[in-house]
């Protein structure tokens, strides 16, 4: 069943409490994955946007909202709103179809890369070569997105401590530089991995929950808006207004059901 109209009649009905409290403030990251690519497991093609929808949507931003990189002091920026780009995963369109649209569109970004993806040079994702040229011609951010893509809450501490720093340290190796950030594989994070992160050398850390940035957020707990094929310019903004932070409900009731049914324990699991 699609329930993404039921989703967005209760934002609009959300966004009426907008004629009373003001829009939220703050950075809102957007996170994209695929421009043109076929996304594996992906039956209903929610994750792929078409290079034309992809640079409409850039020209749109670049004219309404300051664009900030990935940088601390724009974690939470209280002058108005203010929007990041991200993409996950590492596909090789991120290069060579939306780098060129947003360095067009002056629009900074950064991409969270599957350490294995790059190291068997699967053709559908960025190599080491691919995402050193993204740096030298794009200045982009590269960023963690797990050494195999599972989801890390199910990970017993062993794997999980693996998945986090083999994936670091071998985008350290290929790239020559330290890599701070991370994006957590499904947006999955508790606590344990929110720790585990930071104790693995990362100081950012962005999850997929839907919700406002405020003056306590935490570096390595980011909310960020997904942009899905089926969004039009008017989802788009309405999600960067706040008027889809309702859902982050919505996702915390599934993490607690999925917890409850992948319990792994500290050691094992």
């Amino acid at each position: 069943m699609n329930f993404y109209p039921l989703y967005d009649g209760f934002s609009r009905v959300w966004s009426l409490r907008r004629l009373l409290l003001s829009s939220p403030s703050g950075t809102r990251w957007l996170m994209y994955h695929a421009i043109g690519s076929d996304v594996p497991d992906d039956d209903k093609k929610l994750y792929s946007i078409t290079a034309d929808q992809f640079e409409q949507q850039a020209q749109w931003l670049s004219r309404t909202y300051p664009a900030v990189a990935t940088e601390e002091k724009n974690l939470n920026s209280q002058q108005g709103v203010s929007i990041g780009i991200t993409f996950d995963d590492g596909y090789r369109d991120n290069l060579y179809v939306a780098a060129p649209i947003l360095q067009r569109y002056q629009l900074p970004f950064s991409v969270f890369v599957i350490a294995d993806a790059v190291r068997r040079r699967d053709r559908l994702f960025l190599s080491a070569t691919d995402i050193r040229r993204l740096i030298s011609e794009y200045d982009v951010v590269i960023g963690s997105h797990g050494a195999t893509h599972v989801p890390l809450t199910r990970c017993n501490d062993i794997r999980l401590r693996e998945e986090l720093t083999s994936s670091k340290h071998y985008l350290e190796d290929a790239l020559g530089q330290e890599v701070i950030w991370i994006s957590y594989p499904h947006g999955d994070v508790n606590r344990r991995v929110r720790d585990m992160a930071e104790e693995a050398g990362y100081r950012f850390g962005w999850t997929s929950f839907i919700s406002t940035n405020d003056a306590n957020i935490d570096p390595l707990m980011l909310p960020r808006l997904p942009v899905l094929s089926v969004d039009g310019l008017r989802i788009i903004k309405q999600k960067i207004n706040g008027d889809w932070d309702w859902f982050v409900w919505k996702q915390r009731a599934f993490q607690v059901w999925q917890e409850r049914h992948f319990q792994v324990g500290r050691s094992g699991g």
